[in-house]
């Protein structure tokens, strides 16, 4: 049934664009941005071309590193290989922290949404059902996983730009006064709540063994993927505020049904909820595909439990890590997220991220492809956000490496 082995490479330029815009169109414009909103008022427009400026260094120096190490892990694999194994150990740890607590958020969320569309059942039913469908849609391989995905996607990005071209008629100019209410500050504290918004675009590199022509599709596809999510981010947003406000926005858990439901377009807040459903859909999926490559690559160097390097004969798949990862994030949805792994997110990114600008910066130089200055400024970004975290927040997460780091020892000894 299963062995220790190679996955196939069949994803596309279109399949890997695909995954990253998944992962990144979220529940960020969905919900973030009306926090963001609250923060910075119509200034938060300014965060997001920030936020989305840092993400983008973080995103070529992931491209610069997945073009020449091609393997599933991402930042697991460049810092065991360019840095040391604890360096590496850290990166892979903390990805699977916050995305396994991500998973649990979003599938909760999906719920939510669809039960405004149909209300049968429970909120809670309809998102057990969603994980137990995109876990067992994994288990198919990853080309069919792949196709489901750029379904999903490509109906969150319509139902995007349906609400965009709906509201650009309907934006009044007053809306936008006082553009910077709170100031620096306020843009400054948005932008580290938006950077979160972006960092989808790092499950392309995770699922590098399962690129074709690697070196070449990766940076194609982290780049299309990012500029895409910046122009749609922007676009959506100048509607929302445009036509409700930020006040407005801020006071509301679904920003944008806010927005739809003012709008005289028919159907749009019906379009709406099916593409926040949808969004949450796409992101659950990528969660899966990335933490079971994740649970392979550590694995594969016992840095976790071995049998998760696994890979199904049939289907080429990590059939185990995808069965755990499913399981976990049911367990997560039935007895509540853990606060204490939600509120160090946005640490572990910071870290995940910072580890994959330090391994970029240390490439040989032949291996470069956007010079030394990417991953400098992709670093300083990392280190400017993490200012504006609250310090129980990064103690929270230092908690949570060290308990990864005894979960490794005891593994390695015992195991």
């Amino acid at each position: 049934m299963d062995k220790p082995g190679n996955l196939l490479r069949v994803l596309s330029l279109k399949d890997a664009v695909g995954v990253g815009l998944g992962a990144i169109i979220g529940a960020g414009i969905f919900v973030v941005t009306g926090v963001a909103a609250g923060i910075a008022g119509p200034a938060f427009l300014i965060s997001l071309l920030l936020a989305g400026t840092v993400a983008t260094f973080n995103a070529l120096s992931s491209a610069q590193l997945a073009a020449v190490y091609p393997q599933s892990g991402g930042t697991y694999e460049y810092g065991y290989r360019l840095l040391n194994p604890y360096m590496g150990f850290a990166a892979g740890w903390m990805f699977l922290m916050s995305k396994l607590a991500a998973g649990s958020v979003v599938a909760i969320g999906f719920g939510s949404y669809f039960y405004l569309l149909l209300p049968y059942g429970s909120p809670l039913a309809l998102s057990i059902a969603a994980v137990f469908m995109l876990t067992l849609a994994n288990f198919f391989g990853i080309k069919k996983t792949g196709y489901l995905n750029l379904f999903i996607v490509g109906l969150t990005i319509l139902a995007l730009i349906y609400f965009a071209v709906s509201g650009l008629p309907e934006i009044d100019e007053n809306n936008f006064i006082p553009f910077a209410p709170f100031g620096l500050s306020g843009i400054a504290e948005a932008t580290a709540l938006l950077f979160f918004a972006f960092t989808g675009y790092a499950r392309i590199a995770t699922l590098a063994e399962e690129v074709k022509e690697p070196e070449i599709t990766i940076p194609r596809a982290v780049i299309i993927t990012i500029a895409s999510a910046i122009i749609l981010y922007v676009l959506v947003s100048l509607v929302a505020v445009g036509v409700v406000g930020a006040e407005a926005m801020a006071f509301n858990k679904s920003p944008l049904q806010l927005v739809a439901s003012s709008m005289r377009t028919p159907g749009i807040s019906a379009v709406i909820t099916l593409g926040a459903s949808t969004a949450m859909l796409g992101v659950l999926l990528s969660q899966i595909l990335g933490i079971s490559r994740m649970m392979l690559a550590m694995g594969r160097r016992q840095d976790l439990f071995p049998m998760l390097e696994r890979v199904h004969s049939k289907y080429q798949v990590p059939h185990l890590g995808i069965l755990f990862t499913g399981l976990i994030i049911v367990a997560l949805c039935l007895f509540g997220t853990f606060e204490f792994i939600l509120a160090s997110a946005a640490f572990t990114i910071l870290l995940y991220y910072s580890i994959t600008n330090i391994a970029a910066y240390v490439q040989p130089k032949n291996e470069r492809r956007f010079g030394l200055v990417v991953p400098v400024l992709g670093l300083l970004g990392c280190l400017l956000i993490a200012l504006s975290l609250d310090a129980k927040v990064m103690l929270s997460g230092i908690s949570l490496l060290l308990l990864g780091f005894i979960i490794r020892f005891l593994v390695k000894r015992f195991i």
